[in-house]
């Protein structure tokens, strides 16, 4: 059974930062491309960053692009997204999911971006 686990979210003022933490278990993780997606309230889901199996190759939406930066560790199962310079409009529950299509996926990790 696939199961990801995200953590790290929490409140943040404007401009600080966050990393976010997904253990996987389940299934080969160092075998799978690893994504975060995030949903605003009253929003869709929204693609943040994707990392390649061997986390060689990432890519980021553009309103996120030069603030984030996502990771992994392969040793660890375990996939990372650092969030700096934070802002609002980033407030959201962030999840990680196996492959590019927000699917499947943990239970999320909110973040709140306030002062």
């Amino acid at each position: 059974e696939v199961q990801l686990v995200e953590s790290g979210g929490g409140l943040v003022q404007p401009g600080g930062s966050l990393r976010l933490s997904c253990a996987a278990s389940g299934f080969t993780f160092r075998a799978y491309r690893m994504s975060w997606v995030r949903q605003a309230p009253g929003k869709g889901l929204e693609w943040v960053s994707v990392i390649s199996s061997g986390g060689y190759s990432t890519s980021y939406a553009d309103s996120v692009k030069g603030r984030f930066t996502i990771s992994r560790d392969n040793d660890k199962n375990t996939l990372y997204l650092q969030m700096n310079c934070l802002k609002p409009e980033y407030s959201a529950v962030y999840y990680c999911a196996r492959g590019n299509d927000g699917a499947p996926r943990g239970q999320g990790t909110q973040v709140t971006v306030s002062s």
